[in-house]
């Protein structure tokens, strides 16, 4: 972690300096404001977190809940939602205090003895090939809370105004802010506030998607599932292991060690609802999800001395058809003013565990060109890329998601055996981990004419990470771990063997006019406030004299103007991030989005080419105007 550059910081430094709309935020929710979030789930609160780096965006966001969640919803964590966690700088909180998986067992009838279950197969969870990072178990409302804390300590001071219900909107064609919305305040009293955006994060009876008329496709139910969080005592041997149980007769569990070291979740199947039986499924009790339960885990038993949390949910898959007030509209001169994200805009079973972690990214992807567009650094055109990158994901998880759970549901005659689900688990592990989202070509993503030079950074697809050597402290670090979600571009120059074309490259983007970071820099910023450049030698870390390096890549930054020294890096002889990741030996440029996509790879000289890629979603700066 950095800090110390505005100055030296004697307390905790995660609470940054108030700046913009953060030095005078009142607690009442305002008449006007620039973006009003509706929730404060995974989807919304992400977005918190990051328009807090923004702040000279008026950000509000309320929640109808009088209080914060507790307990109960999604606990399931992929890597992508790892590295999430780590650009927002509370990865290490909340792993330590999570269940850590690391492998998944896979249990079905005992071929000698049906009636009894047996250990069928075991796989790594997740396999190797996935990440660095593991899958987690923690309450949601856990990762809400980090996400909140960030929020409400960054500069913007952005805070959850709880107890506000929000009733309807109005999109008007004129104005400041054309966003009308009706809410019951805290108070209880009905009021009228005005927004240039707003971001419907509220569930699956989303009321902000039912105001701009979106289209949603859903499948009749098919499966019902209960769901236990316990404190119990069993004799079942992976019990802290994450497992899928088949039965013979009595169905399935799919069980999830939770953190703290004693809770554990279970989906336990129950009946096909239909008109007949959806009243009776609806009814189940805990105490019978539990003794259906037993009969599945036979001969092993367990004993609930706790229930956490209990609830029924009927599988129903649904995605809605535009993301934003004009995405269905076919009008290229209209640009949107209302979004929905995460539950509002896709369901699906709990069993892939993907709610949350969609979600997230639903929220980073619209918000960071939130934060763009209101400071003038894009123009509003950006915002209609939400709607085509992030409906695609939403329908592909639908997909994957009817594939697992129906494979989950079946029963075992009507599987070839226990590998058929393992090999399922395994080659499919790149999507529930939350790799393989590939965004198309557009403003915002460039062609592949010159991947062949970074073969292992896909263009489209977020930036893998791997180690390399820091020069000025010779620490091992992963490349991808210093990435932070500020709003920032990043540029990671692999530099050529001679580090001549490197050196060109940083001057050029120092000095030329022509540069990004020349022409889309306000005055007075500092050089890196927009572009994040970074270098990587090939050579060993001895062997790099750091103060021949550009001085592009040792920036002086903070209102002290301090030389930042943690831009150099090398590769390491035994972990060669250029072998690795496929880079040409005479060097790449790497372009990675503020959402840790990579957007562009380009040779070092070409100039024109990065120069034309950012003509198409930057703007000329605006010094920023805090209100």
């Amino acid at each position: 972690m950095q800090y110390h550059h505005d100055g030296y910081v004697g307390r905790n430094p995660r609470i940054r300096n108030a700046e913009g709309t953060g030095l005078n935020r009142s607690a009442e929710l305002p008449e006007t404001m620039d973006v009003l979030i509706v929730g404060a789930g995974p989807a919304g609160i992400v977005q918190a977190a990051q328009l807090t780096e923004y702040p000279e965006v008026h950000t509000r966001i309320i929640e109808a809940r009088p209080q914060r969640l507790a307990a109960g919803r999604a606990d399931g964590l992929f890597p992508r939602s790892c590295e999430t966690f780590q650009a927002f700088e509370f990865y290490d909180e909340i792993a330590h205090e999570a269940a850590h998986m690391r492998e998944m067992s896979f249990w079905g009838p005992h071929p000698e003895n049906p009636a009894e279950i047996a250990r069928g197969a075991r796989a790594d969870d997740p396999p190797a090939y996935v990440s660095e990072f593991p899958i987690l178990t923690v309450n949601q409302a856990r990762v809400i809370d980090y996400f909140a804390e960030r929020a409400e300590n960054g500069p913007a001071r952005i805070s959850i105004n709880y107890g506000v219900e929000f009733l309807d909107l109005v999109v008007h064609e004129t104005g400041e802010y054309p966003v009308q919305v009706r809410i019951n305040d805290e108070h209880g009293i009905e009021r009228t506030v005005r927004a240039k955006y707003v971001v419907g994060c509220d569930g699956a009876r989303s009321k902000v998607r039912s105001c701009i008329d979106v289209e949603v496709v859903t499948d009749p139910a098919d499966q019902a599932w209960a769901v236990i969080d316990m404190l119990a005592n069993t004799d079942f041997p992976d019990f802290r292991t994450r497992s899928g149980i088949q039965s013979d007769k009595d169905g399935s569990i799919l069980l999830i060690p939770r953190e703290g070291g004693f809770l554990t979740r279970f989906y336990v199947s129950l009946e096909t609802p239909n008109d007949e039986n959806r009243a009776r499924i609806r009814a189940t009790t805990a105490e019978e999800a539990i003794a259906r339960a037993n009969r599945i885990l036979h001969p092993y038993s367990v004993d609930v001395r706790e229930v956490t949390w209990f609830s029924i949910y009927e599988v129903r898959h649904s995605v809605a058809q535009s993301f934003d007030d004009v995405a269905a509209k076919n009008d290229p001169s209209l640009n949107p003013r209302v979004f929905i994200a995460g539950d509002a805009c896709h369901t699906h079973s709990a069993k892939a565990g993907q709610g949350m972690n969609v979600s997230i990214q639903d929220g980073w992807n619209l918000s960071w060109k939130l934060g763009q567009v209101l400071t003038g650094r894009s123009d509003e055109s950006l915002l209609k890329t939400y709607n085509e990158e992030r409906q695609d994901v939403a329908q592909k998880l639908i997909d994957y998601d009817k594939e697992w759970s129906a494979m989950m549901s079946r029963s075992p005659e009507e599987m070839e055996g226990p590998h058929e689900i393992v090999d399922f688990f395994v080659n499919t592990a790149n999507f529930p981990g939350g790799f393989d989202t590939r965004y198309e070509q557009s403003s915002l993503t460039g062609g592949t004419d010159h991947q062949k030079l970074a073969e292992g950074f896909p263009v489209g697809m977020r930036f893998k990470s791997a180690q390399v050597s820091r020069v000025c402290d010779t620490t091992t670090v992963h490349l991808g771990h210093h990435f932070r979600a500020d709003g920032r571009w990043r540029l990671y120059a692999f530099a050529d063997e001679s580090g001549q074309e490197v050196a060109a490259l940083a001057d050029w983007l120092e000095h030329s006019a022509d540069s990004p970071i020349t022409a889309y820099t306000a005055e007075g910023q500092d050089i890196d406030s927009v572009f994040d450049a970074k270098v990587i030698y090939q050579q060993d870390y001895h062997d790099v004299d750091i103060n021949k390096v550009p001085r592009r890549f040792l920036p002086k930054v903070g209102q002290a103007q301090i030389m930042d020294w943690e831009k150099v890096y090398t590769a390491i002889g035994h972990q060669d991030i250029f072998t690795e990741r496929g880079i040409d030996r005479a060097g790449a440029l790497v372009v990675v989005r503020p959402d840790m996509y990579v957007a562009q790879v380009l040779p070092l000289a070409a100039r024109a080419e990065l120069a034309e890629f950012f003509a198409q979603n930057m703007a000329s700066p605006k010094v920023p105007e805090f209100s």
